[in-house]
């Protein structure tokens, strides 16, 4: 049977440990954003249109809150990936 080479790089070498600052709204946003998808896309099969219109539009304003919230929290704790090094 044939050693593992201890050469090879670890996980922790890729990825340094550091101190990740999650926002508890984030994930909130992703199951309301995944919730009014599911009951417009019910909606539309059911036949009822106008319903599943509303909630596709209220789908897109969930989205994009909680994608502002992901780049708020992100660029205030210090993790702008557009910040020049």
């Amino acid at each position: 049977m044939e050693k593992m080479r201890t050469d090879d790089p670890t996980l922790e070498e890729f990825f340094p440990e550091k101190k990740r600052v999650r926002n508890p709204f984030v994930p909130i946003g992703a199951l309301i954003t995944a919730g009014v998808l599911t009951a417009g896309l019910i909606s539309f099969r059911q036949g009822n249109s106008h319903l599943g219109q509303k909630l596709m539009r209220a789908r897109v304003v969930v989205q994009g809150a909680t994608v502002a919230l992901m780049v708020g929290t992100a660029y205030y704790y210090g993790d702008n990936p557009w910040r020049s090094s």
